[in-house]
């Protein structure tokens, strides 16, 4: 694109060896993730002009709080000559026109994330594990405050660029390796997809329990190899349509359904709590269930075996979203909306929704004489057809908010990236609302077992590597700094097709990082026996270790 038109191109010379600087040449002689990448005093310092779209804002503040690199200017252009079959206006850099996301709407975006029936059974989860309220509180700080770092530095380049995941990725694993991760994420997006469509048709089946009784349902006759009965069933695929029909409307439609229904539940969670403080006779009995790791207690002395795993989990929780967060912050209007609002958003409020979740765990113990850590178990033995009703209607809809932010939008752009040119988002969308369907996800949230242990864990184990080798790549070896026509071109002159459209370091890279913790999630499907406990521990740190590694 012309100078004209208001930016300034990156003007590169001929890579030769250089007199002045140590280092060998990127590509000749050490391993890099940029084989084709300019040498750094080769290529001319890049120097944005102030575009009529972007102005560049003031630098100062953040630079002072040593956030600098979120004063970055945004420089989201659209690709010139860009190849069909990687290019199609769902994939085209966001220009300023569809920029609508400001500090508000990414706190509320988070708001209605984390006010889910998901999160309340990972807090309540806690509590099943053996934690009091206060430890499991503890907890949940220490997992999304490490999730919050690489979710707004992985948010950085999708407000520079204006580009989602998929084609971030074509960056560090190659145009045709960045279908892996985008695929591997789409993937465990489509069993989340599955299991909050569960959890909500559940929520819709206690609801029409309660105001028809059993006949309504068609009776409690299981359906042979499904698990399940036919009213839960028909509940389940009901529940599923509404979700179809509303990604079909399109991102506005998205944002608005997550900006509006952040008070709505907000007001719904407190009346829950309310609920609990009354039945259990106040807040001291409220949270006076023990911790389960004190002396004499059933798991004394085991505490530290169950946080670590707990906070992989935590960690693993939003292990999803820190990787395609791209897909949202290409909307916003500056990289300090992106920064704050998810400051403001995710550690707050998971903080004060998991003392929810704990707090009424807590209280069930009181009321039932055991923790209930399903929520909507627990609405089936309240007393009272409105309190009821009401409360089975905020688990609906916090779970409709979550689901259609949160496990659409990144498989549909993972979909749309195998074939831009027949694949729409909304195809996209629909695609991963089918497989969300196949994957019976009933079954995965059978047992806090296999919820924590074998699915958080086990997908952060896959996840945790690619985030890390993106970030890498993105900051260290690129010093956040993309070429836009080269992610949208094939062919051994782009600089980001590598070998045949694969990174091999990449692809090296990440099988390193899924190795060590390999044999731990075999030994929890039951797979493996008898290995080495340092397995077992590197498994509980299973995104730590891929990140690191």
């Amino acid at each position: 694109m012309s100078c004209q038109q208001g930016f300034s191109p990156v003007r590169t010379t001929p890579a030769a060896p250089c007199g002045t600087c140590p280092m060998p040449l990127h590509g000749a002689s050490l391993p890099s993730l940029r084989r084709r990448f300019p040498h750094p005093q080769t290529q001319a310092p890049f120097t944005p002009t102030k575009h009529p779209q972007f102005p560049i804002p003031a630098r100062l503040p953040l630079a002072r709080a040593g956030l600098g690199m979120f004063d970055d200017p945004i420089v989201a252009r659209p690709p010139v000559n860009p190849d069909p079959s990687l290019f199609n206006e769902d994939f085209s850099p966001t220009t300023a026109d569809k920029r609508t996301f400001d500090t508000a709407d990414y706190a509320t975006f988070w708001i209605t994330l984390v006010i889910s029936i998901t999160t309340y059974y990972l807090a309540a989860s806690l509590v099943d594990l053996g934690m009091s309220w206060w430890q499991g509180i503890l907890t949940v700080l220490a997992g999304n405050t490490l999730t919050l770092a690489p979710m707004v530095l992985n948010a950085h380049p999708g407000t520079k660029y204006g580009v989602p995941f998929p084609v971030l990725a074509r960056a560090s694993f190659g145009i045709r390796g960045a279908h892996l991760p985008s695929l591997a994420r789409a993937l465990v997006a489509c069993g989340w997809f599955g299991i909050q469509t569960w959890i909500g048709g559940s929520a819709v089946h206690q609801m029409l329990a309660a105001l028809g009784g059993g006949g309504l349902l068609g009776g409690g006759a299981v359906l042979g190899w499904l698990g399940i009965t036919a009213g839960e069933l028909g509940c389940f695929l009901g529940f599923w349509a509404v979700q179809v029909w509303i990604l079909l409307r399109g991102m506005e439609c998205i944002r608005l359904l997550e900006r509006y229904s952040a008070p709505l539940l907000l007001g719904l969670s407190g009346a829950l709590l309310a609920w609990a403080l009354g039945a259990a006779g106040g807040v001291g009995p409220m949270l006076a269930a023990p911790s389960q790791f004190g002396p004499g207690m059933p798991k004394a002395g085991q505490f530290w075996r169950v946080f670590w795993p707990a906070v992989t989990a935590n960690v693993g929780y939003w292990a999803t979203l820190s990787l395609n967060i791209p897909d949202f912050t290409r909307y916003a209007k500056s990289q300090r909306d992106q920064l704050l609002g998810q400051a403001l958003g995710l550690p707050l409020f998971m903080c004060l929704f998991t003392f929810l979740g704990l707090a009424v765990t807590s209280a069930t113990v009181v009321i039932f004489g055991q923790p209930v850590a399903d929520p909507v178990a627990l609405l089936g033995r309240m007393h009272g057809l409105g309190p009821i009703c009401l409360a089975l209607f905020g688990l609906m809809w916090a779970t409709l908010t979550t689901n259609i932010a949160a496990n659409v939008v990144a498989p549909a752009n993972a979909f749309v990236n195998c074939a831009p040119k027949l694949i729409s988002f909304e195809a996209g969308g629909l695609l991963t609302a089918l497989l969300g369907l196949l994957l019976m996800p009933w079954r995965l949230v059978s047992s806090t077992h296999g919820f924590v242990n074998t699915w958080l864990i086990g997908y952060s184990a896959l996840l945790g590597p690619v985030i890390g080798i993106v970030m890498a790549d993105y900051f260290i070896v690129r010093q956040r700094q993309l070429d836009i026509d080269a992610l949208y071109s094939r062919g051994e002159q782009g600089a980001y097709w590598y070998k045949d459209g694969w990174n091999p370091a990449a692809l090296w890279a990440m099988l390193a990082g899924v190795l060590p913790t390999l044999p731990g999630f075999l030994a929890t499907l039951g797979l493996l026996h008898g290995l080495p406990p340092v397995f077992g521990l590197l498994y509980d740190c299973a995104w730590f270790v891929g990140v690191g590694v």
